[in-house]
Parts: C-alpha cells; sequence; structure tokens
C-alpha cells in the first residue's frame, strides 16, 4: 500500500475540519475523493502534503503513512524531493510572470540527476501538452485557463514524481478540453504507472476515469468502493451525481 490516512482528525485554529477520516491508495491506482464543497477534500491533500498553516490545519490525531513509514514529522519540500509526491493544486497557482519554460524549469531545482534525465522528462511533458512547447517562451499569465492547468500539472511531473495529487483539476476549462485533461491522467496512469488521488468537482467524470472512490460530507468519509459501485449507489447517485 502506498498511502495509508488513518483516523486523521485535523484543525483550523478551533474549527476541527477532519472528523477521523481513514483511506488508502495503492501504487498505479487513480483514486478519487468526491463531495461537496467544505466536505474536507482539499484540506485532506494540503495534509498529506504536509504543507504548513494556514494552508494545512493542524494534526490533533490520526497518522498518514506512505508505504508504511509516519509522514507526520516530513516537510513539505521532502515530500516532494524524497517521496516524489507533488501537488497540483486548485488554481493553478503557476508563476504568471516567467515563461512556460523557467516554470517548468524551477520545478527541477531539488532534482540531482543529470542533465539528460531532466531533457527526457521535458520532452516527455512536451509530448503530453504539445501546446506548452509552442508556447515555451510566453509568458505563463497569457495562456489560456487550459494551457495553464496544463502548465501546472507539467510542473509537477517535472519535479519526478511517481504520485501526483490533483485538486479540481477541470475547474473553469471547456468541456473539450476537460476531457483532454482526463484521458492525459489515464495516460498517465497506464503508460507511465503514475499513482493518482483526485479530487474533482464533476463526481460523474472522475469516478468515470479512477479506479475507486471515497465520499466525503463535512469531514467524515460516508462510503466507500470502487468506481462502478459507487456510481451505481442509489445515494451516491442522488446526492452527487445528478441522478
Amino acid at each position: 500500500m502506498l498511502l495509508q490516512v488513518e483516523n486523521l482528525y485535523v484543525k483550523y485554529g478551533n474549527i476541527e475540519a477532519l472528523h477521523g477520516i481513514s483511506f488508502n491508495v495503492n501504487e498505479g491506482e487513480i483514486v478519487t475523493l468526491i463531495g461537496s464543497n467544505g466536505a474536507g477534500k482539499t484540506t485532506s491533500l494540503h495534509t498529506i502534503m504536509r504543507l504548513p498553516p494556514p494552508e494545512a490545519p493542524k494534526v490533533v490525531s490520526g497518522n498518514i503513512r506512505f508505504k508504511g513509514q509516519s509522514i507526520l514529522k516530513t516537510e513539505p519540500h521532502d515530500v516532494v524531493r524524497n517521496l516524489h509526491v507533488a501537488l497540483v493544486p486548485e488554481g493553478r497557482h503557476i508563476f504568471g510572470n516567467l515563461s512556460v519554460m523557467e516554470n517548468l524549469t524551477l520545478a527541477t531545482y531539488a532534482r540531482k540527476d543529470s542533465t539528460e534525465d531532466i531533457q527526457r522528462d521535458l520532452d516527455f511533458v512536451f509530448s503530453l501538452f504539445p501546446r506548452l512547447a509552442e508556447r515555451r517562451k510566453q509568458r505563463s499569465e497569457s495562456l489560456s485557463g487550459g494551457e495553464q492547468q496544463m502548465l501546472a500539472m507539467g510542473r509537477a511531473l517535472m519535479s519526478k514524481c511517481t504520485f501526483i495529487l490533483l485538486d479540481e483539476p477541470s475547474m473553469g476549462l471547456a468541456p473539450l478540453l476537460v476531457y483532454e485533461m482526463f484521458r492525459t491522467l489515464k495516460k498517465l496512469n497506464e503508460e507511465a504507472g503514475m499513482t493518482i488521488l483526485l479530487v474533482e468537482q464533476n463526481a460523474n467524470l472522475a469516478l468515470k476515469f479512477s479506479h475507486r472512490g471515497y465520499v466525503l460530507d463535512t469531514g467524515e468519509i460516508l462510503t466507500q468502493g470502487t468506481s462502478e459501485e459507487l456510481m451505481n449507489d442509489p445515494i451516491v447517485k442522488k446526492a452527487y451525481l445528478g441522478g
């Protein structure tokens, strides 16, 4: 098992945001967290990444294990550098005043492998997102929303991650670009072996492209199952899938 979240309680100040949630992600899976706004989905990702407050809340009790080892005392930069986990945050948070190429290059700052390896990964990113190659010298703030999402994903991949956390990757994108983005995620999973933990407002689409899912509501996990099981669950269909 790659990631285990065990009976996790976390707080923002005096407000408890997660109430003893437990879930896991196996290597090579796409797992999705679905739920309404305020359910605790983004909080879960930020806590896994060990982001400092105010971005992530304080862990009160419980544990997060990566390959069996607790990471509660792991610094965020070590989550990226040593565990090869990367976050594509909601809102992308690219460096708009820098070029596409500069954004991608910044993501390699902690890598200790060869220039040839870095170039190979850059070529891979450009093969996934040809538009980034076309716009490599362009200031990132001038990119479209879809192109900025591609850049945020490309930046994560340039960190040499093998496990990627994605927070609302379809937000603000046209439907055609949304499907293109999810097809790219599927390709990363099937062809590159990438493990993916996904938070997505489009629950139907997220479950269609994932292996398993968990349903969160106000900081608690209501149910879990394979994507097929959740898509056929009457309660999940009515509450989250428009059924």
